[in-house]
């Protein structure tokens, strides 16, 4: 039981970085100011070329807490959130993409005396496409214990397996506790467009994180066909690669964390091999094939993606029309118990 004297709210900075998101940002921040937790929100322009800025700023509710900062030329999700948490001063940080939006009374489950240094609930991920109203849709229940997301666990979530889904807890969007961030050094990599998060995550859980897997869902993802997420580039993936094979160097990593590890490395590898192997092809098939012969598991790597991407597109090519057309308009993160009462909206 806590004291009475003692508060379990959490007090938290919502950051954003935002580019290019006129259409969406306003919805973001309003969700974000909802929220009696939020003691502050601070976008960060990273370079748009639309108006996001004056977007933001429209949503503003005046009472003091929103910040937007702007910067002329395009840095990155990493740059950018960084430098949102230098900027803030609250003890939690919390990330919001500015397509996403914040569900009403998500911070409520975030004990602050809990013995957590991250936590994260579910995300409920829909379809841009889809016509839903919140009530449509069962929500998980809360009333179970949370769970604790050990290295080995996060790392098996990231992991491609053949007629499985991943857990991808690299999309989780965490609250965390800026002490740990601070007396670890952490911070996002500023290396990295693609797998920011995953890698954050990864070093903390090496770190020793407490890391809390809650089994209520308060974080809504829209689903879109041109998503920044989803245009990675061939420099993007192989950065990753090299960020994947940097944590194998971790001092103190069990066996077990670390066979995880390099089989994560191994498949971030093998993707960049195989989009390297693309671009080449296109400019110079001469020098595609000089690529195949330099390496054989290189080569193999190759052989196994441009196979794998044709039986996928096989079977696209084989499936019912409306089946190709309708994807399912929305789904959990992870898979939960739901509850009959439906969500406020």
């Amino acid at each position: 039981m806590h004291s009475a004297s003692v508060s379990t709210a959490i007090e938290v900075a919502i950051i954003i970085a935002a580019k290019d998101a006129a259409a969406t940002i306003g919805e973001a921040v309003v969700s974000a100011l909802a929220e009696t937790e939020t003691r502050e929100v601070i976008v960060v322009d990273d370079g748009s070329s639309d108006g996001t800025s004056p977007a933001a700023w429209a949503a503003d509710d005046g009472s003091g807490r929103l910040s937007v900062i702007r910067l002329d030329a395009n840095r990155g999700p990493s740059h950018a959130r960084n430098l949102a948490i230098e900027r803030s001063t609250s003890p939690f940080i919390a990330i919001l993409d500015a397509d996403d939006r914040i569900l009403k009374g998500r911070f409520r489950t975030f004990d602050a005396t809990a013995r957590w240094d991250i936590a994260a609930d579910n995300i409920l991920f829909v379809d841009e496409r889809a016509a839903l109203s919140l009530a449509d849709i069962a929500m998980p229940a809360a009333c179970s214990a949370p769970r604790l997301l050990s290295l080995d666990d996060f790392i098996d979530g990231n992991i491609s397996r053949r007629g499985m889904n991943r857990g991808e807890f690299g999309f989780l969007k965490p609250v965390i506790r800026r002490s740990f961030l601070d007396a670890h050094g952490l911070r996002y990599s500023r290396h990295l467009r693609l797998g920011e998060d995953y890698d954050l995550y990864a070093r903390a859980l090496i770190c020793g994180a407490v890391f809390e897997l809650l089994p209520s869902c308060g974080y809504l993802a829209r689903v879109r066909a041109n998503s920044l997420s989803g245009r990675h580039r061939t420099e993007d993936l192989r950065r990753l690669a090299a960020a994947s094979r940097a944590l194998l160097r971790a001092d103190g990593l069990a066996d077990s964390s670390r066979q995880r590890l390099q089989v994560h490395a191994r498949q971030v590898r093998d993707k960049y091999r195989l989009r390297r192997f693309l671009d080449l092809k296109r400019r110079s098939p001469l020098a595609a094939a000089g690529f195949l012969l330099s390496s054989a598991q290189g080569a193999r790597a190759v052989i196994r993606g441009v196979l794998a991407d044709k039986v996928a597109a096989a079977r696209r090519a084989l499936a019912p029309m409306n089946a190709r057309q309708n994807r399912e308009p929305f789904r959990f993160l992870f898979p939960v118990r739901p509850v009959e009462a439906n969500v406020e909206k």
